[in-house]
């Protein structure tokens, strides 16, 4: 079956791949009422070698993600049990997509996951350190720049 990020429900959206191999976004609209109304929409990141995939509840668990997550931020990154549940082998290892997206999110921020993982087994309150003062965690990514370079999260083992 074909996904379409905009046919999803919300509980669905975010950590998602459109069969065009594009990241699902979850967002907030004001509604009519003026309450706040959620919708899933295409984003303009392209996944390498993944299309038409919804995350499993499982990746979600055991990754430490929110299903219901408007917008994407590395602020998580800075939560010393966030980095510890992504980087735990039952994420690191059979997560691939949300590895790829925090992998993704972290080399925006000068910082290689899988160095920020090693150093959260040996050391979390100096991995946290290197990670603020690199400058990560400066607020959500609304849009992608032309200008981005791509590096591709290692393969699960």
């Amino acid at each position: 079956a074909e996904v379409v990020c905009e046919e999803l429900q919300k509980d669905l959206c975010s950590f998602s791949i459109a069969s065009s191999g594009k990241r699902c976004l979850l967002e907030t609209e004001k509604a009519a009422d003026g309450g706040v109304e959620y919708q899933c929409t295409t984003s303009e990141v392209v996944v390498e070698r993944m299309a038409g995939y919804i995350e499993t509840n499982q990746c979600v668990k055991a990754c430490g993600v929110e299903r219901n997550s408007v917008g994407i931020s590395s602020d998580a990154l800075l939560e010393p049990q966030f980095t510890a549940k992504l980087c735990s082998p039952s994420c690191y290892q059979n997560c691939p997509n949300i590895v790829d997206l925090y992998f993704n999110l972290a080399a925006g921020e000068g910082v290689f996951l899988p160095d920020l993982c090693e150093m959260q087994k040996t050391n979390p309150r100096r991995a946290m350190v290197e990670l603020v003062s690199s400058g990560a965690a400066s607020g959500p990514v609304s849009s992608v720049s032309e200008d981005m370079h791509v590096a591709f999260a290692p393969a699960p083992l």
